[in-house]
């Protein structure tokens, strides 16, 4: 396994592998001479460049991409923090199986391999209002699951995630390491009602009461607090940044899985980007605390990677038009310079 203990994420995130300075230089260089003027593609070109220097290489591309979705169970969810039984959580596992889910049509139209990772879907987390959510052991072993389920040979990775009362424990982390407490983290999630959302700040703050003690170590946050999918998550960007693969992330609950990475090395996301913002309460607030402009704005709050893999289409766009557009001298185009 990748890591045996909580000090070996710590040294990693120490010691973070780079991107190719000379591909950002390639990429950038071959953008200017396009037929286009210099930056009319906006944000097109820095995705451009971005996979270049991510993926270590002048000319990127999009041959392999993956879409990781890891799902687990809270124990939470008794406290009636979700509209949905946790049951929910394992049958949605059987329909993305099955090819049903909205996640199954954009991976399928976006031309990427879809793998789903349930983690002890029968054995909930604990509840983090009267105990820890996960033990050290327990965190491990879901990370470096998320960790393996990254092909090496992978050219994007758009990560996400299904499990009911996960929007409690993603308000939870963002709520511990960044402040504010529940008033200013907890939204409707799957669209409880008001007496269900009292309930969700209810659990939030004890939580915080509870686990006063460790708030100040973002590893033992995201264990104590967290969930086993988070923690699959968070697994699957380290290996990403390892091996060299840009990311996608998805929404409030999956940019709140690498939170505590980000506490750890404040270049820990340069490899990823936010596919989306999501109509989930906080994830606004959460991307602009992580210096993270979403791809995409379309009111989406499903989760299960579809705002990251509808973002890969944009990335497919940059790529098309880095790749495949003739520059000024092929295309015997007069530019500026004459």
């Amino acid at each position: 396994m990748p890591f045996d203990s909580l000090d070996d994420i710590r040294a990693f995130c120490r010691d973070l592998p780079k991107g190719d300075a000379r591909a950002t230089e390639a990429a950038m260089s071959r953008q200017q001479h396009l037929t286009k003027p210099p930056g009319s593609l906006g944000r097109l070109e820095e995705l451009a460049v971005w996979l270049a220097h991510w993926q270590r290489r002048e000319s990127p591309r999009l041959d392999r991409v993956s879409v990781a979705v890891f799902a687990g169970n809270h124990g939470i969810a008794s406290r009636g923090v979700s509209a949905y039984p946790s049951d929910v959580t394992a049958q949605m596992v059987a329909n993305f199986a099955a090819g049903g889910a909205a996640i199954n049509q954009i991976a399928k139209l976006a031309g990427a391999d879809l793998r789903v990772v349930p983690i002890e879907l029968d054995r909930p987390t604990r509840d983090f209002t009267v105990a820890a959510a996960m033990d050290a052991d327990e965190f491990l072993h879901a990370v470096n699951l998320g960790y393996h389920t990254v092909p090496e040979d992978c050219d994007l990775l758009a990560v996400g995630e299904m499990g009911i009362a996960n929007t409690t424990t993603a308000a939870m982390l963002c709520a511990a390491l960044l402040g504010g407490g529940a008033a200013r983290w907890a939204g409707r999630g799957t669209g409880v009602d008001d007496a269900g959302l009292a309930r969700k700040h209810a659990a939030i703050d004890a939580g915080l009461q509870f686990h006063r003690g460790i708030c100040g170590d973002p590893l033992a946050v995201a264990a104590a607090l967290g969930g086993r999918e988070l923690a699959g998550i968070a697994g699957a960007v380290l290996a990403a940044r390892k091996h060299g693969i840009p990311v996608l992330l998805d929404g409030f609950v999956a940019t709140s899985a690498v939170l505590p990475l980000t506490r750890l090395h404040q270049g820990m996301l340069d490899h990823c980007r936010a596919g989306h913002v999501s109509a989930e309460s906080g994830h606004r607030d959460l991307l602009r605390e992580l210096g993270l402009v979403p791809l995409l704005d379309l009111g989406m709050r499903l989760g299960e990677a579809s705002g990251a893999g509808v973002a890969i289409l944009l990335l497919r766009a940059a790529l098309a038009c880095h790749t495949g557009m003739a520059t000024f001298s092929e295309a015997g185009v007069s530019n500026a310079d004459n």
